[in-house]
């Protein structure tokens, strides 16, 4: 059994901290085997834990289909505010 290695990517402004935390192994036969995804966000003490990265996608994905709401709604109520000028 090999030790388990933690790959660290950081990402967006410095000060914030984002990072995403993979914990992974090599299997005998090569094969890479994750066994923990953390998620730090704006300098989070206690990160979202995902065991796969499917759990990964469906978050970041309910999180980006949220966003995308919240910032159509902002401009359709800008540009009523225009229009109404």
């Amino acid at each position: 059994m090999t030790p388990e290695n933690v790959y660290v990517f950081k990402f967006g402004k410095e000060e914030l901290n984002n990072r995403l935390i993979i914990k992974y192994s090599h299997t005998w036969t090569g094969r890479i085997k994750i066994h923990e995804i953390d998620l730090r966000m704006h300098k989070q003490q206690h990160p979202r834990i995902f065991k796969h990265e499917s759990e990964l996608i469906k978050y970041l994905k309910k999180h980006v289909d949220t966003t995308d709401k919240a910032s159509t709604k902002r401009n359709s109520v800008d540009s009523k505010k225009v229009t109404t000028k």
